[in-house]
């Protein structure tokens, strides 16, 4: 565990609705700190997966595990607009990115990035402690993301992604409505000297991506689609969407038309993965902030 977090676990002794199951147990805290624990996502079920919802319907053999955040040095918990830490340990950061944060710093912009202000956080921790990309979102998509804190970890899961990441799952709006409702895309997907994906249905020199969808709901005009990543391309839901005519809501560079939601309606879910270093299932969703 990290250095600035401890670990303790209430059992759930009987059915309940979670805020009322922690007023009962947490008695000699107020509503309002008690009420933090969710807002500041430090409650996890059977330590894996991240609860956020006062009305969870908790099970009489359930464990809560609440993550205590201490200071470090002069710097205390992780606060920025665009980014919020779900969960931390030795290994691993989590996070909820939101739309107009680049993932990694470009050599070409002087943008501010998650690996950036990630790395700030943990500076006062000396200077061997930095965050390490394993995947990225696109700046204008916002959701789940996890960064590694140390080298092998990095190489852990990028050498061997599949076999530790279960599901990605993925909202969109797409434009029209999407038929069949329910399918998969597959193509290969190649970057021009303009740094802008191609799909092609057969072999262009570029790399194999399968994407699997469902469209959740439809009015007169657009397509609430769920979408899962057999593989993990660049921009590869943006182009696989533009590929059967239905580009992302707001997304111009991939044949979208502007957005009345102000942003490119693309947002990463959930993620589900086994720990790269103890094997623990590991699940977090982040609410879609966007609705048809």
């Amino acid at each position: 565990m990290d250095s600035r977090q401890k670990m303790y676990v209430i059992k759930v002794d009987k059915d309940a609705p979670l805020l009322e199951f922690l007023f009962e147990k947490l008695k000699g805290q107020s509503r309002t700190s008690v009420k933090s624990l969710l807002q500041h996502r430090q409650l996890m079920l059977n330590g894996q997966t991240l609860i956020t919802k006062f009305d969870y319907p908790l099970k009489k053999g359930d464990a809560i595990h609440v993550l205590s955040v201490q200071k470090a040095g002069t710097k205390g918990v992780f606060e920025h607009p665009k980014l919020t830490i779900l969960y931390e340990d030795d290994d691993i950061i989590v996070v909820d990115k939101k739309e107009g944060l680049l993932s990694v710093k470009t050599p070409n912009t002087a943008e501010e990035s998650a690996t950036h202000l990630l790395n700030q956080y943990l500076r006062p921790l000396g200077r061997d402690h930095y965050v390490y990309a394993v995947h990225r979102l696109d700046r204008e998509t916002s959701g789940v993301m996890m960064f590694a804190k140390k080298k092998e970890v990095q190489k852990k899961l990028r050498d061997d992604w599949r076999n530790y990441v279960i599901e990605r799952t993925y909202i969109a709006i797409a434009e029209g409505i999407i038929e069949p409702a329910e399918g998969n895309i597959e193509s290969y997907l190649k970057e021009d000297i303009k740094k802008v994906m191609h799909s092609s249905p057969t072999d262009n020199g570029g790399q194999f991506a399968v994407t699997n969808y469902k469209v959740l709901q439809t009015n007169k005009y657009n397509s609430l689609v769920k979408l899962n990543l057999e593989t993990g391309r660049k921009n590869q839901i943006r182009v696989h969407l533009q590929s059967i005519g239905h580009s992302v809501v707001g997304d111009v560079k991939y044949g979208g038309k502007s957005s009345r939601y102000g942003r490119l309606c693309l947002h990463a879910e959930t993620l589900r993965f086994k720990h790269p270093v103890t094997d623990k299932l590991m699940a977090f969703s982040v609410p879609v902030p966007f609705k048809l």
